[in-house]
């Protein structure tokens, strides 16, 4: 039975999940047992599960990654959670040299079965420094299953996914999903890694999105079905490995692609995504593929700036008219609202 539930309310559920079916899950991370618990996703389960179980770390990212590490090499299945992307860059020799490696340097004699989380985006004026989204940088590591849920179904489903898997598993969740709406099933429910999914069939034009994007995607896919382009959206779900059989298929029927992505223009998700279609699929391009993603300058925190440098479904909406040769839409005004906030709504984490 599916319940309408916020992203970070399914999170919770699937944490819940694992830690009541398996004993040897624990949760750790700055912040994991604080009242606001990283934006809802672990409020009250020390309550309920203990301080043994979900616990609290100091400022001390590199080191805290290094006993994730060690309790998974001695069976222990950790969530690790980091409250940037930002501040996790501090444990990149823990991730990329010691949790990508161990299972491939020691003939698969150890698995190292490790969920970290890492939230990543925009939002609230954090600026340069608070606001990035490095899922390419560790999709381009051998060794790490990269997963970015946009939904509240796929925040459950992929999350029990990654923790039941043996293998080190990145999760990048938006800030801006945090709060998003949807439908979830009641109990265990996955998702398979490494699948992409097909949130929206067309026939007109391929738009391939990850985390956030896809939202915006949906957006866009609706604004071109008012002019009469049926446009496929695609869910990446999971950035590496990366479904490329999915993403040949689609363009095969559409002809056109566009790659939206959460992060920089150059070498990002997008990236990837246009180079394995050229390679896969080129013989069915009918035109350039184009790709929608921040400019390649670091992010500014004031609200003036932010309107110029954030895309949104217009961006995407006019790469896509331009794939079929339609001339742009007439320029939009200001935004309603800053778009350094996805809507009115929107307060600030806490």
């Amino acid at each position: 039975m599916s319940r309408v539930i916020p992203y970070h309310e399914a999170l919770r559920e699937a944490l819940a999940l694992c830690l009541e079916h398996d004993p040897r899950v624990y949760l750790m991370g700055l912040g994991v047992p604080d009242p606001k618990g990283l934006f809802g996703s672990t409020t009250g389960l020390v309550d309920r599960f203990g301080p043994e179980r979900v616990r609290d770390m100091p400022a001390s990212e590199n080191a805290m990654t290094g006993v994730a590490l060690g309790s998974a090499l001695a069976g222990m299945r950790p969530v690790l959670s980091h409250q940037r992307v930002d501040f996790a860059l501090l444990a990149m020799e823990q991730m990329v040299n010691q949790v990508a490696k161990w299972h491939y340097m020691f003939g698969g004699q150890r698995p190292v079965p490790i969920l970290i989380r890492m939230i990543v985006g925009r939002g609230w004026g954090q600026g340069a420094q608070h606001s990035q989204s490095l899922l390419s940088w560790f999709a381009h590591v051998p060794g790490l299953t990269v997963i970015a849920p946009a939904t509240p179904h796929d925040a459950k489903a992929l999350t029990l996914a990654a923790i039941e898997s043996d293998d080190p598993v990145i999760s990048f969740e938006h800030r801006w999903c945090f709060n998003v709406k949807g439908e979830v099933p009641e109990g265990i429910v996955r998702a398979p890694l490494g699948e992409a999914h097909v949130v929206r069939e067309g026939a007109d034009v391929t738009i391939v999105a990850s985390s956030y994007m896809v939202l915006e995607a949906m957006r866009a896919a609706e604004q071109l079905a008012e002019d009469g382009v049926d446009a496929e959206v695609i869910d990446l779900r999971t950035v590496a490995p990366l479904d490329r059989v999915t993403l040949a298929r689609s363009v095969r029927k559409t002809g056109h692609l566009v790659a939206a992505d959460i992060g920089w223009t150059s070498f990002g998700v997008g990236a990837e995504v246009v180079s394995a279609v050229v390679e896969d699929a080129f013989d069915a391009l009918r035109s350039a593929p184009r790709r929608v993603a921040s400019p390649d300058v670091p992010s500014p925190s004031t609200p003036a700036l932010s309107a110029g440098f954030w895309p949104r479904a217009r961006a995407i909406v006019d790469a896509a008219r331009a794939q079929l040769g339609r001339a742009p839409l007439p320029a939009e005004g200001p935004p309603p609202f800053p778009l350094d906030v996805p809507d009115p709504t929107f307060t600030g984490p806490f």
